[in-house]
């Protein structure tokens, strides 16, 4: 269980802020970035759990933000259930073992999606196998969901070999994150994981990242999205970094 204390509250207060003005900005991503930076003070289980209220609000928020949400959702809903069907899997794995090595797995999987930002991936079956695709896409997503909070490295190569426009991979992901995020609350209660202190912690919460995602979204339209994807790159770069060094160091 986390202590309630004014730092506690000061420093995720602070990550969530910036978690959630990096998802307003580019539609994704307050899991990949709140996680691990919660992780470098606490276990991986107590970051991923303390996330679970904001990011269900959040992926929620963006979706309506998109529009065209119940077109979106029937599209998407076979994706986003083989998504939860690994979240479990993971999420079960997480509660029953809470190693620490799980944070080399976030550091690998957040170098994954730089990487995948950076080079074209070209996986030509995707498009000429989409069932078979969606459930492996999916399913691993889901996994690794469960056992990191960050999905995004396997959605985007997934979205991006289906040739998904802009708008529709800002929903496919944070529909997909939305399901994942429902079964690990219901893992972790029925598992006895999810404390009164974290549920007051993260609750008290949700104003702070309700601003900040706004903020993101009017960012979003305003600045250039090239330096802004740098800034994050090396913010990214290192938060792996950090994490790496904090198991092996």
């Amino acid at each position: 269980m986390i202590e309630l204390s004014l730092e506690t509250f000061l420093l995720t207060g602070a990550i969530f802020l910036l978690a959630a003005f990096f998802h307003g900005s580019i539609g994704f991503g307050f899991p990949m970035v709140a996680t691990p930076l919660l992780a470098l003070s606490t276990n991986l289980q107590t970051a991923i759990i303390l996330t679970l209220l904001p990011t269900t609000f959040v992926n929620l928020t963006s979706i309506a933000n998109e529009g065209q949400f119940l077109r979106a959702f029937r599209k998407h809903l076979p994706l986003a259930l083989c998504a939860m069907t690994g979240s479990a899997i993971g999420t079960q794995i997480l509660i029953v073992s809470n190693s620490e090595l799980f944070k080399v797995l976030l550091a690998v999987a957040i170098l994954g999606y730089l990487m995948i930002d950076k080079f074209q991936v070209r996986l030509e079956w995707v498009e000429r196998r989409p069932n078979l695709s969606m459930l492996i896409f999916g399913f691993t997503a889901g996994v690794l969901g469960g056992l990191t909070n960050v999905m995004a490295p396997i959605l985007i190569i997934y979205s991006l070999e289906a040739k998904f426009e802009k708008a529709e991979i800002v929903q496919l992901a944070n529909i997909c994150f939305l399901f994942g995020k429902a079964i690990q609350l219901a893992l972790f209660t029925l598992n006895g994981k999810f404390a009164l202190n974290e549920l007051m912690l993260s609750s008290t919460m949700l104003l702070l990242v309700f601003i900040a995602l706004f903020a993101g979204f009017k960012i979003k339209r305003r600045i250039q999205q090239q330096t802004y994807k740098q800034v994050l790159r090396t913010f990214l770069f290192l938060l792996s970094l950090s994490l790496l060094y904090q198991v092996v160091g």
